[in-house]
């Protein structure tokens, strides 16, 4: 698998603006190419049915998958990868349990990241690039911050946090290898639409030969 390729489109589910199975499916068909299931406050029964629907999804259009925070849901429904934040499981500790996952961790600066490199993870969500609806509560690193990381760590770099089709330019020259939204794509009236024009963007700077890109959009 070619992680960096993977992570190219990376879409990430929010409850409060659309059922998660609908978005996905919707995302996919839009040219999605990576998929986190974020389920916050929900009994981990539901949280394994609703994911196991969604690797039907991903596996029929051979994306990656990844969930949110759960260890144990991302093993029970066979998804390729969890993603961690600085309070929950340790990457080292998730890979010890879980060896064959792929492991994202989020940075809110470069100690962090460094951090995250060390321990094993495989990639490094970086942000929040822009003040963000979603997370209020998200520190703000901005683009100069987000520069620093993709200059000084050697695993992929995904940018989250308030970028959307009117930013996203910004955010792709800093030279990271993806971005991630939520808001941007699964706040729309037209999923397949807003993920298709995103995918354009990405592809358009990936044919002037720029590093590849990976998008997980959160707005």
């Amino acid at each position: 698998m070619n992680l960096r390729e993977k992570l190219k489109l990376y879409v990430i589910t929010d409850r409060r603006l659309r059922n998660e199975v609908e978005s996905v499916k919707e995302a996919l068909e839009g040219g999605a190419t990576a998929i986190q299931l974020r389920l916050k406050g929900v009994p981990t029964r539901e949280m394994v049915e609703v994911g196991k629907k969604i690797r039907k999804l991903t596996e029929d259009y051979d994306t990656l998958y990844i969930v949110n925070d759960r260890v144990d849901v991302a093993l029970a429904v066979d998804a390729d990868g969890v993603h961690v934040g600085q309070e929950d499981m340790p990457v080292d500790v998730v890979k010890e349990i879980a060896p064959n996952l792929i492991v994202g961790v989020s940075a809110s600066n470069l100690r962090e990241a460094l951090e995250g490199e060390r321990k094993g993870a495989d990639y490094i969500g970086a942000g929040s690039v822009f003040p963000t609806r979603t997370k209020e509560d998200a520190r703000l690193l901005g683009l100069g911050g987000l520069r620093e990381i993709v200059e000084n760590v050697h695993i992929p770099v995904v940018a989250i946090g308030g970028i959307n089709h009117e930013n996203i330019r910004e955010v792709l020259k800093v030279g990271i290898d993806g971005v991630a939204v939520i808001s941007a794509i699964v706040g729309t009236k037209n999923i397949v639409e807003a993920t298709r024009r995103m995918k354009e963007v990405i592809e358009e700077y990936k044919g002037r030969g720029t590093k590849q890109l990976t998008i997980i959009l959160i707005n």
